[in-house]
């Protein structure tokens, strides 16, 4: 199995599930997240599905969503 770092393609993260929001408009610039072997978690552009992920370990989005959901970033959208 390959490590995976920062900017690995999307498309070679076998087995990934992606899954965006249900909130998100149409079917094009979504966010999509996976979880990874090990417990990481792949981050990718639903424009771009076989370009860049970024990986962050369980405990970072485990944090942002739940700053999401207090609030923290309201600021960011209109």
């Amino acid at each position: 199995m390959r490590a995976e770092y920062n900017g690995v393609p999307a498309s070679s993260l076998d087995g990934a599930k992606w899954q965006a929001s249900h909130r998100a408009p149409g079917h094009e610039g979504r966010v999509e997240l996976a979880m990874l072997p090990g417990g990481s978690v792949a981050m990718r552009h639903s424009r771009d599905p076989g370009g860049p992920a970024l990986i962050y370990t369980y405990d970072e989005i485990e944090a942002f969503i739940n700053g999401t959901k207090d609030g923290e970033f309201d600021h960011l959208v209109a």
